[in-house]
This record gives structure tokens, sequence and C-alpha cells, in this order.
């Protein structure tokens, strides 16, 4: 995936690939590889790639994304019908206009609505949706048959074929899944240093999850399932905002911008989101630009530390303030962290906090902590801090160099026995982790620093009075579902094929039974058997794989993982003494 040249969306990929001859469909990832290295240059709304010293091809993107065939055109003499169209289609980021959309438009409906929303609630899953969901999960299904390194062009164009056939169905969640599969299979083809297999596995889940379950949904469990194309603002009075902070938006998808989070006086969370087609130049300008609410001036770092005062509100469900024309905006004071009303953010348990986040709300973690050193991970040095006895790591919450997350962390390290007041996102798993997205500055209380956007100098640490520890790793007693968790894993990134060999899975599920993992050693060596059952015919023939079966065998071992590690997650949490918060 060529991060210079603009967004496709899914159905012009997946046109340009079906008009391809079997012949240039055997040559289309050859290509692809070809194209991508090739360089790109643009010219305004046009992108021209050289396809060689006598041919160029031109890519049209009128707002920053190519909507149609016909704005991709080459100057070769098989063209249209060449190979060059559909490989600079399939080396394109895909387009999600989603990020983009709901920063700048809103649907706000009247209380006339409401009859018929609660009767779309109740009802079932059309015709259409149903096709839809098993032509995405048929797709799926063979993508992670054939794992990352198999998933060619001709298996991803499919597979975004059936996420527009899902968007035409009105099924925006189904189609966003399958277009983050594709995201990430792509990513992990052309080694990006972005690329995480958790991330993909997640993804596969939610496709796989979302198509098996549709057809047979009802009510609000199927409106769940079927998601919204737009967020449906709904109007809010008058609004008295205080900035929290800023973070950077930069997407595996091309998507790049600044949110700002706020919060009202009755300590609800509101944001305020600029995201556009764009790369790191825009995440770390974006902080800099003017909020789109109103006629105010105030740039998103601005508003992180001071307050606005908003008339004629729009709210989504998830928090994002509508942008309308009758939303009108004045800059307010702030106040620190310390004052209310955000204080009472930070007064909420910690243990509630956890259960809130994995129950669905919002992910952020407010959190008091005093830093204790550093400890070597699996992904690199990581944050020590004591939070109420609890021994939390904090990481950096995006790799990417433009961003200053790393080297402000590094800097936290020096000040071992701050005590900060922080914003963290919480990272599931059996350790107490999360992602240092904002701090109080360690000399000064009433100010504080967003790590994605500021960065930290030698001279804004305390003197230190002690010396720094050496990095640790610290021993853990962690539950053995490892074991079913890198056969997850493994099946996404390598197919059906790795976890077939014979004896590759041999003593696992034993040992699962022998520690209490009943249901995980069961799961273990149920996808084994899928992998490793291929029938034969009357000539001794091997017959196709059953990639359906395969399929709901992962997704069962996939589920139940996801489940135990949200299980693990709240537990790791629960300082001693204390009851674990209740799941739902």
């Amino acid at each position: 995936m060529s991060p210079d040249l603009p967004p496709v969306t899914p159905s012009v990929t997946a046109e340009l690939v079906e008009a391809l001859s079997p012949r240039l469909r055997k040559r289309l990832d050859a290509g692809v590889a070809k194209l991508a290295a090739r360089p790109a240059v643009q010219d305004g709304d046009i992108v021209r790639i050289a396809v060689d010293d006598d041919t160029d091809l031109e890519m049209h993107a009128p707002g920053g994304v190519v909507t149609s065939t016909d704005a991709i055109r080459c100057g070769c003499l098989l063209a249209p019908d060449c190979l060059h169209r559909a490989a600079a289609a399939c080396a394109a980021p895909i387009a999600d206009r989603a990020p983009a959309a709901d920063a700048v438009t809103e649907s706000v409906p009247n209380d006339k609505d409401a009859p018929g929303q609660a009767e779309a609630a109740a009802d079932t899953a059309t015709t259409e949706q149903r096709t839809a969901a098993r032509a995405l999960y048929a797709a799926a299904a063979i993508v992670l048959d054939a794992g990352t390194d198999g998933a060619g062009a001709l298996l991803q164009a499919e597979m975004l074929r059936a996420a527009h056939t899902a968007r035409l169905a009105g099924l925006p969640r189904a189609c966003a899944a399958a277009v983050s599969v594709v995201t990430a299979v792509r990513a992990a083809r052309s080694a990006d240093p972005a690329y995480r297999l958790a991330d993909l596995v997640g993804a596969h889940r939610d496709v796989l999850g979302i198509a098996h379950r549709l057809p047979h949904a009802t009510g609000a469990d199927l409106a769940r399932l079927r998601g919204t194309a737009r967020q449906p603002y709904r109007p809010d009075g008058s609004l008295r905002l205080y900035g929290l902070f800023s973070e950077p938006v930069l997407t595996a998808t091309g998507y790049a911008g600044a949110v700002t989070w706020t919060a009202d006086s009755e300590g609800r969370l509101q944001t305020v989101s600029d995201v556009a087609p764009g790369g790191p130049g825009r995440a770390t300008g974006a902080a800099d630009r003017a909020v789109r609410i109103g006629d105010t001036a105030l740039t998103h770092r601005e508003l992180s530390r001071a307050g606005l005062a908003v008339s004629g509100a729009t709210i989504s469900p998830t928090g994002r303030l509508g942008a309308g024309a009758g939303v009108r905006a004045v800059r307010a004071s702030g106040v620190t962290w310390h004052d209310e009303p955000l204080a009472r953010l930070w007064a909420v348990p910690v243990a509630q906090q956890i259960a809130r986040a994995l129950d669905g709300g919002h992910d952020l973690l407010f959190l008091d902590v005093t830093l204790t050193g550093t400890a070597r991970g699996t992904t690199g040095d990581c944050l020590l801090a004591d939070c109420d006895g609890l021994t939390l790591r904090l990481t950096t919450a995006h790799d990417s160099p433009a961003l200053p997350y790393r080297d402000n962390l590094r800097l936290l390290a020096a000040a071992r026995g701050s005590r900060l007041r922080i914003i963290a996102r919480l990272a599931p798993g059996p350790l107490p982790r999360a992602l240092l997205l904002a701090t109080q500055h360690p000399c000064d209380p009433t100010s504080r620093t967003d790590l994605g956007l500021d960065r930290l100098q030698h001279a804004d640490l305390p003197a230190r009075t002690t010396p720094p520890l050496p990095a640790v790793t610290p021993t853990v007693d962690e539950a053995p579902l490892y074991l079913l968790r890198r056969r997850v894993h493994q099946a996404v990134s390598g197919g059906r094929r790795v976890l077939a060999f014979p004896g590759s899975g041999s003593g696992d599920s034993a040992r699962l039974r022998r520690l209490g993992l009943t249901t995980a050693g069961d799961l273990l060596d149920d996808l084994h058997g899928a992998a490793a059952d291929r029938c034969r015919d009357a000539f001794g023939r091997l017959l196709p794989a059953d990639t359906d079966r395969f399929a709901r065998t992962w997704l069962a071992a996939a589920v139940y993982t996801d489940e135990v590690e949200r299980s693990l997650c709240a537990a790791a949490w629960t300082a001693s003494g204390q009851p674990a918060p209740a799941l739902r």
C-alpha cells in the first residue's frame, strides 16, 4: 500500500479487478508491487505515476478521494483494459469517508422519527442484508483460509466487493469491518511498520462475527450489528465545555488530524474533531487549526486548555459535537485538572472506570500515579507507575516517529518519584496496561502536556533526587491462555495450512485441560481438526477445503479468547482487598 497515492473507494477497486482478463489477474500482484515502487507526483487533485519512460497513469481525486473508475486513466496501448489501472487501485489506500464526514455533517432527527426508529429496531434483517452478510462471511472465510501471505490482490478485491455490497444493503458496520481487514492485510504484505497482528485478528473477528449473527438477529441486537452510516446528532441545548486534552489522529487508511476532548459541567465527555485525508504532517498541524464549531477562532491546542460556551449544540451518541449552521460558540475560561468539574473525572474509582471501558463505554482512564521506573516488554520499554497499589505499565499511544509520544515517554522515565495526574487509554490484557495520552506537567500542577502534540524538554523535569533504576523485566504468573491465542493469531497470519501440520498442537490441549481451561482445550482441538480436515474424491485427489467450517471454528476460539481476556483484564486492575468490577 503506497501512502503517496490518493485513497480509492472499495467499489472502484472491485470493479477494476473484476474487469481484468484471467491472464492479467494472474499478474495482478506483481503489477501492484511494481507500480507501488514507481514515483508519484501530485498536481492539485491529480496524482501522476510514471509507469515507464513513455507511459503515465493519472489518478483524479477531487476532494482527495478517487470515487469512479473513470478517474483512473492510463496512457498505455491496452488502456482502458490494461493491468495498470487495477494495480494502481490495489496499491492505493482504501477510502473511508466516515471519519471526515462525521466531523462536518450531521443528521438531527426529530420526535416524529421515534416511532419509525422503534419499528426499525424491532424488525429482522432484509433479504438483501442476509444475502450481503452471507457473501461477506464467505469472502472473509476465504481470506482467513489463505492467511496474509496468500491473500493477494484478487482476494482483497473480492472482500472489497462484499464490503461494497454490504454498504448498499444498509450494513455500514460490516462494511467498515471488512475494509479494516483488507487494510491490515495490505499493511502486513507490504511490511508496514504500523502493522499489528492483533489489529488484524480483531478485524477478522468483527467481520465474521457480524456476518454470522446478523441473519438471525432481531431488535436492538440487529440495530447494533447494522451500525449507522452517519452519526445521528441530537439537539442538546446550551453547553459549557472545559478543555481536557488533544490527541493527534493518524490512521492506516490515510486519514489524519486531531481530536480535542472536553467535559461539560456535569462531567460528560464530548469531542471536537478535525480529521481528513492526510499524513503525519496533517496530524501534527491540525492542532493549530481553528475548531469547526461556530465562529470561534480557538485552535484545538488552545481549546484543550481553555473552555467553550456553545448554544444550539448537537451531540452524537459517541459524544461528538456537531458543527451545523445553527451552532454558535464563543471562547470561555478553562480550569485545571484539579478544579471542578474536571476533578470529578479523577474521583471515579479505578475499578469503575475499567468496568465502564470493558462494557463498551469510553476507554479513557483518569488516574493519579507515581512514576517508579521502566520495564522491558515485548513491544519495547514501558513506563512503570504505582496506581493505588497496582503496578501500571504506561506505553506510547502511537508508534509513528513523527509524533512525540515515544520521546516524551523516555523523558518522563527520568522523573521517577513524581506524583502525576494523567489521562490514558485502556489497553486490555492480563496486566494493568494503558496508553499514555496526556499528563500533568512534572513541575507545574496547574499545567498539562498533550504527549502526542507537545514536546517535553529536560528543563521541564524536576531536579533528580534519586538515581534512575535500570529497566527490569518483571515476572508474571499468567494464565496459559496464550496456548490458544497464539494458534488463533497463527491462523490469521499463515492461514489454515499452518494449523494442519501433524503434531502442530500436540500437548497444548492437554496442558490447557490440566490447568482448568477445559473449554480452551476443546476449542484448540476443534481448530486443528477443522484445519486438517481434507477429503478426497474417488480418484484420490484432494477436494477443496471447507472454509466455512474452519471460519466457524476459528471464530468460536477467537470470541472465547477475547471474553476470557476481558475477565483477566478486569481482575488484573483489581487492587488487593477490592472487589473485582462486575462485567455485563
